[in-house]
């Protein structure tokens, strides 16, 4: 069966060639003249709109002498013209919507069937489940979530209970911090008293050896003072005898002369003893003065006496003197006692109040000890305050932190208890199954009784009103589709609907190639069904194209589609084209001139820029 083709294209080949190549024999072998070609229309003039044939014919002996060396190609003039507007295609009938519904739990069904070919309302039900213990499992979940919910404010309580604590913590470590500075000043005072404490204790101890020093000189001086006073006191008798002798032997001058030197060297003795006590620091001034009257006075009486007798009232005065003498000595001996024990007192008070500063001294220094003890303590009270301020702060914060947990908790319980009283409501929802929208029932109902498990069929429920007419355009029509387009379809049974695009899409099967587009029309009557043939038709803009032999197709060495054509000078060129669609006399392509000279047999053996000698055929468009 396959021998008729191929001789086919054999003779036409072979026909082919005789007319291209071997025109001029052939001619010439028939003995007929080529007819002259018509005038070409002046430059600057339309091209004809007139779709009929063009028959343009050259001369060959013209050909040949025109272009010397050219290949010889054979060539069509194609002028354009607006192809239909209309996209047709094949397709057919679907539904809107069609969903089979599924349980979603497990259970026996309680409900009657509804059977297929029935209409039903969005939300209607199509079949129950029975409830079982669901709805006890939702009341569980509803007292969780009230005890939940009851712990909420015990747990927002105690946050704000830890939250007022911590403000006192702060304040307490606060206080505590500002107690140190006061603590270690007193400190620094306290320790800055002890030095000044021990040089007071160091002088005073220094004080106690003068002091006893100056008691036992003044006690050594009492003595020397009483023995002055007995002196002094023993002398008075002796005066007061002196005085009555001198009254009673005043004849006997010259025995007063003997006993007035005699006393004359008593007076000496004496006035060297008081000059060495006085010297000694034991005997006082007066004491010498007393001493040297005596002297004086024992020095008149020897005067007295070697005068003989100057009378005895003389004598007597002279007694009298010695007298007066004896007891400004007895006078002046006990001024020296007075004076030595005074000295002894004095020197008792030096003493005692040396002690007594002692004593002060080591008071002082103990006091100052105690201070630094007592600062001390305040530093380490005042830091353990701190540390225990810091200790409530962190237990405030722990408590904070507690607290925020608990309220987290009683949160997450809350949202647990709502999750599982959602679950709950939710699983009771799911024991009724409805329609999710209104339409025909294509499968009968479970039936009442029937075992339900997850993912089991309930029913199937389609939506023909509207309904959709599904096509797949060929990709070189798809840009020409526009959303909303009128479009009109004819179904097998001769019925004919109205509707608008839809739907185009953005991807081509990978199998055809070829883009799914789909039209919603109305079907209020639901005569229309869900799988039935359609012929489509689709309104979209004209396009001027150039309808040319598919022999007439090339490729480019970039392996772009186009066509070879003749240009002004001679010469070959190729023009990239868009391939519009097929038809029975040839395919419909785009991106051309209005009027231009195609090569249809020859154009793989030239390249651009190559001098051709074409020969024009007749083109039918």
């Amino acid at each position: 069966m396959r021998i008729f083709p191929i001789v086919t294209a054999v003779a036409v080949g072979a026909a082919l060639y005789g007319l291209v190549l071997e025109r001029e024999r052939l001619l010439d072998f028939a003995g007929l003249a080529a007819p002259i070609a018509p005038e070409t229309a002046p430059a600057g003039d339309e091209a004809p709109s007139d779709p009929t044939p063009l028959a343009v014919e050259v001369p060959a002996d013209e050909s040949a002498e025109a272009v010397e060396g050219a290949v010889r190609v054979m060539a069509m003039r194609s002028v354009a013209r607006e192809v239909d507007s209309r996209i047709v295609l094949r397709g057919e009938t679907q539904a809107l919507r069609q969903v089979e519904v599924r349980a979603e739990t497990s259970g026996k069904i309680v409900s009657a069937p509804l059977r297929k070919g029935a209409f039903v309302d969005k939300g209607q039900l199509l079949c129950e489940i029975d409830p079982g213990t669901s709805q006890v499992a939702l009341l569980e979940a509803q007292a969780r979530l009230a005890e939940a919910q009851s712990r909420l404010p015990a747990a927002r309580a105690q946050m704000a209970q830890a939250q007022a604590q911590r403000p006192a913590a702060r304040a307490a470590i606060a206080e505590a911090e500002a107690g140190i500075p006061a603590a270690q000043a007193a400190l620094a005072e306290a320790r800055a008293g002890i030095p000044a404490a021990e040089a007071r204790l160091v002088e005073a101890r220094a004080r106690v050896p003068e002091a006893e020093a100056r008691l036992r000189e003044a006690e050594t001086r009492v003595p020397a003072s009483e023995a002055a006073l007995r002196e002094a006191q023993s002398r008075v008798p002796a005066s007061r005898s002196a005085l009555a002798e001198a009254e009673a032997r005043r004849p006997e001058s010259e025995a007063r002369v003997a006993e007035a030197e005699a006393r004359l060297r008593e007076a000496e003795i004496n006035y060297n003893a008081a000059q060495r006590l006085s010297e000694d620091g034991f005997s006082s001034q007066v004491r010498v003065a007393g001493a040297e009257a005596a002297l004086e006075s024992a020095k008149a009486q020897v005067q007295t006496a070697m005068a003989g007798v100057k009378g005895a009232e003389a004598t007597v005065e002279a007694a009298r003197g010695q007298i007066e003498g004896a007891l400004a000595g007895v006078e002046s001996a006990n001024s020296q006692v007075e004076s030595a024990l005074a000295g002894v007192q004095a020197a008792r008070s030096q003493l005692e109040n040396a002690r007594a500063g002692i004593e002060t001294a080591t008071s002082q220094i103990e006091g100052s000890k105690a201070a630094e003890q007592s600062a001390l303590s305040r530093i380490e009270g005042a830091r353990a305050a701190v540390e225990s301020a810091r200790a409530q702060l962190q237990t405030a914060e722990a408590d904070i932190e507690s607290a925020r947990s608990a309220e987290e908790n009683a949160l997450a319980g809350i949202e647990s208890a709502k999750a599982e009283v959602a679950s709950a409501e939710r699983q009771i929802q799911r024991l009724s199954i409805v329609a999710p929208f209104a339409g025909l029932l294509e499968s009968d109902t479970a039936e009442m009784g029937a075992l339900m498990q997850p993912g089991a069929a309930c029913a199937t429920v389609i939506q023909l009103d509207p309904i959709k007419i599904v096509g797949f355009v060929p990709e070189q029509d798809v840009a020409r589709l526009k959303l909303g387009a009128p479009a009109g379809a004819r179904l097998t049974g001769g019925q004919t609907v109205q509707g608008d695009v839809t739907f185009v899409s953005r991807s081509a099967d990978p199998v055809t190639r070829t883009f799914r587009i789909e039209l919603t029309v109305d079907n209020d009557d639901l005569a229309i069904r869900d799988g039935q043939t359609a012929e489509i038709a689709i309104e979209a803009d004209g396009a001027m194209a150039h309808l040319l032999p598919q022999s007439a197709l090339t490729l480019d060495d970039d392996g772009t589609l186009g066509v070879r054509t003749v240009a002004e000078d001679e010469t070959a060129r190729f023009r990239a084209v868009t391939l519009l669609r097929d038809t029975q006399t040839g395919v419909l392509v785009a991106g051309l001139p209005d009027s231009v000279d195609v090569i249809t047999l020859g154009q793989e053996y030239v390249t651009d820029g190559v001098p051709v000698a074409p020969t024009f055929e007749e083109v039918i468009q």
